[in-house]
């Protein structure tokens, strides 16, 4: 059935995704909307009216590896060694130099390597769909084309989604947050509301609980098959804790720094981390004595401890190995080193 486009390329205006959308799909409409903000963009890709993918520019790697991640947990093959394989194959740090469809691509990748099967590509598509359109829906303006050209012509493809069942679920998902927002109660300092306003928009409401405390913080507690993991860094240098946090992104990581080696210990108590960081050369306390100590407490016995230093001397790993660290980290490192490091402790 042939089809005509909803529109050309529009300039920056008033958006109304759910009329946009809804036209697609009374038209059975095969193509591509896309839909710029200026900084990011949102890719909707349809055929015959039903969804076959669905992308939204920022995080984008990000959010694919989050969902991986809690797939590993059914399908051991999905290891960090085998995300950062897929990362470094198609995530692409220059936009000028992206592949087309990178995302889409990695997942077909994933397929032909037989680490995860057609099925379980739909239901990943799927699950993406969900949290590409909840964004897309809060969209007060923007600018949109809508091409006929599907680029995904040429690769398989996993699934056909209804929109308009998509579309119900993501509306559901927002009046849930609406009315979590809502309840927050009076007392809640106006410091307290543009952080809660900002997690609410970087997560979905299944992966949100509020504990709202007497003193006024807001925290953000994972459920079970949580996708943020804590790490705590302790080093006695700003600008490597900074580099630190910078390297680990944020929807991903909740990263807690620890610039004094002494109270160190009641710090990463409270924080009750899934992984530390712990730098060697440290003036009151050096990092091998901590680790030591860190070791003995029972909470501490299993957590990975890696041990990062400038350091690269026989004796020096060997030390590390006395004391019971996890990991080795020699400085300096980049951030993909970082992360494949900390993946590999994670899993």
């Amino acid at each position: 059935m042939s089809t005509t486009p909803i529109g050309s390329y529009k300039l920056f205006q008033k958006l109304h995704p759910l009329s946009l959308l809804a036209q697609l799909t009374s038209r059975r409409a095969t193509g591509c909307l896309s839909v710029f903000t200026g900084i990011v963009y949102w890719s909707i890709y349809l055929e015959d009216g039903k969804l076959t993918y669905a992308s939204y520019s920022d995080k984008l790697f990000e959010r694919l590896d989050s969902h991986l991640r809690r797939l590993s947990q059914q399908i051991p093959a999905l290891n960090s060694a085998t995300r950062i394989q897929m990362r470094l194959m198609f995530e692409t740090k220059n936009e000028h130099q992206s592949i087309p469809n990178a995302d889409y691509q990695a997942i077909c990748w994933l397929v032909n390597q037989d680490l995860i099967t057609p099925v379980q590509a739909g239901t990943l598509i799927d699950e993406l769909a969900k949290e590409v359109l909840e964004s897309f829906l809060c969209l007060k303006e923007g600018s949109y084309e809508f091409s006929p050209e599907n680029s995904l012509d040429e690769v398989p493809k996993f699934c056909r989604l209804d929109l308009r069942l998509l579309v119900e679920h993501c509306q559901k998902q927002l009046r849930n947050r609406q009315n979590i927002q809502s309840s927050i109660p009076a007392g809640v300092n106006s410091q307290v509301l543009p952080q809660l306003q900002i997690k609410l928009g970087q997560k979905s409401p299944r992966q949100i609980n509020f504990d709202i405390s007497e003193n006024n913080n807001l925290t953000t507690q994972l459920p079970v098959g949580k996708s943020t993991y804590t790490i705590a860094c302790i080093d006695d240098s700003q600008t490597v804790l900074n580099s630190i946090k910078h390297f680990l992104d944020e929807n991903t990581f909740s990263v807690v720094m620890i610039n004094d080696p002494v109270k160190a210990l009641m710090q990463i108590l409270r924080s009750k981390p899934d992984l530390i960081l712990l730098d060697v050369e440290m003036p009151s306390l050096d990092g091998y004595e901590l680790c030591s100590l860190l070791r003995k407490h029972s909470a501490f016995k299993n957590i990975p401890i890696i041990m990062v230093t400038g350091r690269t001397g026989f004796i020096d790993r060997a030390k590390a190995k006395m004391v019971r660290s996890s990991g080795y980290l020699t400085k300096p490192f980049t951030q993909s080193e970082l992360l494949k490091m900390v993946f590999k402790y994670l899993d």
